[in-house]
């Protein structure tokens, strides 16, 4: 793996785990901000090896720093998962659609996979704080509408000073 690429990642990921630290918690659950940087990572440097160490080191870091009651696991469950879901769809649709448009609507669609695999599996091994339908209207969707948002702001800047720093191929944007 390239060293830059590690580096590059690494500082998305801490961006990600303030931005996840930082996010109010109404009803014991918090809109995961993480799965923007985890999406973004993937985007700029779609690679299975990538999406691997992404979707791992997301899974425990979201795990150290949830505030979900027995959060932990679930984090660990959902993220890789996650990751691999959004890299399998993004390879298909941004070969058909802008990247930036892609990479928006996957964002949304890949949230709302990360929402429902997090809180089902949390309710199937240690049961909800709450009903699903409030843990989903107060996390999830709020966090479908914030990471689409940020992706389609972060994108374009990213892979322009990118280019210019000659930091990766165009290839890969």
């Amino acid at each position: 793996m390239n060293t830059k690429t590690l580096v590059f990642l690494s500082v998305l990921l801490g961006i990600g785990t303030v931005l996840h630290l930082i996010m109010p918690e109404p009803w014991t659950i918090k809109p995961d901000m993480m799965l923007a940087m985890m999406f973004l990572g993937i985007a700029l440097f779609p690679d299975r090896k990538n999406v691997l160490l992404l979707g791992i080191a997301t899974g425990l870091l979201t795990a150290l720093t949830t505030g979900f009651p027995m959060g932990q696991i679930p984090n660990i469950i959902d993220k890789p998962i996650t990751a691999f879901v959004f890299y399998g769809l993004f390879l298909l649709l941004s070969k058909k659609v802008s990247k930036l448009l892609s990479l928006t609507i996957l964002t949304v669609v890949c949230t709302l996979v990360s929402g429902i695999l997090f809180l089902g599996s949390a309710y199937i091994l240690f049961g909800l704080p709450g009903p699903f339908i409030v843990l989903f209207g107060s996390a999830v969707l709020p966090a479908m509408a914030l990471n689409a948002i940020i992706l389609f702001i972060l994108y374009p800047f990213v892979t322009t000073i990118l280019k210019r720093t000659n930091f990766a191929s165009t290839t890969t944007m």
